[in-house]
């Protein structure tokens, strides 16, 4: 399998999840079974109620309006610049998402967001009382972890520019040197060098890196309260990759237990199209998708062009 396979795989994986996970976001596992008796499958299926209604079928979330918000600046920059990718977060936030999570609603829509992000940033979390943690860090790094020097770096400071908790940062470390090493050296980390990697941020991180390693999903009670959590989100695409043998099966597992299912769909996905590779993806979820062509164009400069990093 060549690496642009994984790189192309990686970026519409993510993209899949997030347009079909939308379907059953915010349902139970339970809401999920009685809406969608035979699964949902396709995303004609979705049902228009008041989370869906405003989007097209086939359209992903603000998941992957965030992460092509990074490539934009990547492919205008020729390198990371953490000011340009500030400039086109907050120019996404100014066309005012309809899903756009509260942590990053805050973050981006200070009037001095653009100027000081990390500042602004640093001080949003600290605001929460330090306990906010969602999962918004995460939902957009598959990108990072395409990159082809300077991972664990770039993940951490991207990840501040809108989640400053540690967990969140620690999420997004873990998550971009499983996608990193899928593309670039075929291979997954050993769950013992990531808990020592997860150490280094938050103690907290490990007990759901263990629970990654659970025999069914159910352990991580997806579908609760605490469902946009950046630890569950990282357990779930975690669990996904040790215990699932295609795309398919990844993506049905992360639609059917419900919870904040795009975004759990969305980096469980990234992680098996990078293992799986593009190839692997059922080509009706990959025609199905609206504004596809915005991904092929990424995917072609990881494919051509050289990072100055």
């Amino acid at each position: 399998m060549s690496q642009a396979d994984k790189i192309k795989g990686a970026l519409f994986g993510q993209a899949i999840g997030d347009a079909l996970g939308a379907g059953t976001e915010f349902m139970t596992r339970a809401e999920v079974q009685q809406h969608y008796p035979t699964g949902l499958r396709n995303y004609s299926q979705i049902r228009e109620d008041a989370y869906r209604s405003f989007r097209p079928k086939g359209y992903w979330t603000d998941d992957t309006e965030m992460m092509l918000c990074i490539a934009r600046s990547l492919i205008k920059e020729k390198e990371i610049n953490y000011t340009s990718i500030a400039s086109e977060f907050k120019a996404w936030y100014n066309t005012n998402p309809p899903d756009i999570g509260n942590q990053t609603r805050c973050v981006l829509g200070h009037p001095q967001y653009e100027q000081e992000p990390f500042r602004v940033s640093r001080a949003v979390w600290q605001l929460t009382g330090e306990k906010s943690a969602g999962n918004g860090g995460i939902m957009r790094t598959s990108i990072v972890g395409l990159l082809p020097c300077n991972v664990i770096k770039e993940a951490e400071s991207i990840c501040k520019l809108t989640h400053f908790d540690p967990r969140c940062v620690g999420s997004c470390v873990i998550y971009s040197i499983l996608i990193h090493s899928l593309v670039y050296h075929n291979t997954v980390p050993p769950m013992s060098e990531l808990k020592e990697i997860s150490i280094q941020y938050d103690e907290r991180i490990e007990k759901f890196l263990n629970l990654a390693e659970s025999e069914t999903l159910t352990a991580l009670t997806l579908d609760d309260k605490a469902m946009g959590y950046t630890l569950k989100t990282l357990a779930a695409a975690l669990w996904c990759l040790h215990h699932c043998n295609s795309f398919e099966e990844g993506l049905f597992a992360m639609i059917d237990a419900g919870g904040d299912a795009d975004t759990n769909a969305a980096v469980a996905c990234s992680l098996l199209g990078a293992k799986y590779g593009y190839h692997s993806i059922p080509r009706t979820y990959i025609d199905g998708l609206i504004k596809k062509e915005e991904l092929n164009k990424v995917a072609e400069y990881f494919e051509t062009i050289h990072l100055h990093l």
